[in-house]
């Protein structure tokens, strides 16, 4: 992480008990560094426990992450972040548009065959990734699934999620794949009504 981004991060991470003068112990490993090591985990694709030495050790960078997940302290940064690229895009925080896809990707052979499936419209047998961006592309919502799960299904779920979350949310687009018997092409409209 540069220094700039260092920068940028540092008022969004949690600040410990000790320093808000709750008791306990300084902690031990910088938060910066700990984000390091889990955003080389994510963009290289490597084990817990295959992370390089030069970072804090494997079990402490995961305690962390298990504790920031758990407290939905790593979506919490993911939407101040959102937040403010759109500010300086200058749009409102908060989007009233966005786009649905789930684009399906090959499984590897070690995947199991219960979290995979077959798609049989792209012919690709793996999981899908179903996704709610706003209008600059920014990620509001995923969900993974096996890929022969319908998209209208995993729509409905999702959109829901996504309608209870961002309150502007009111239009969302969508290619053919999700009409059909399921769900009507006010799929969207239904969704993002029912938050009221």
């Amino acid at each position: 992480m540069s220094d700039a981004e260092g920068k940028a991060l540092r008022p969004l991470l949690p600040v410990p008990g000790w320093l808000r003068d709750r008791g306990g112990q300084p902690e031990t490993y910088c938060h910066r560094a700990i984000l390091d090591a889990i955003r080389y985990l994510v963009d290289n694709g490597t084990k817990w426990r295959a992370i390089p030495i030069d970072f804090s050790p494997w079990d402490r960078v995961y305690a962390f992450f298990r504790r920031w997940r758990d407290h939905s302290l790593i979506r919490e940064l993911h939407d101040r972040l959102r937040q403010q690229v759109r500010e300086q895009a200058g749009r409102d925080p908060e989007p009233s548009a966005g786009v649905i896809d789930s684009p399906p990707v090959k499984a590897d052979a070690v995947v199991g065959s219960d979290s995979r499936g077959f798609d049989g419209g792209k012919l690709i047998n793996g999981r899908k990734r179903h996704t709610v961006v706003d209008t600059l592309g920014l990620l509001l919502a995923v969900m993974v699934t096996a890929a022969d799960i319908d998209d209208r299904a995993a729509a409905q779920f999702l959109l829901a999620q996504v309608a209870a979350a961002h309150h502007r949310l009111a239009l969302v687009w969508a290619d053919g794949g999700y009409t059909g018997s399921l769900v009507d092409r006010s799929l969207v409209v239904l969704a993002l009504s029912s938050r009221s």
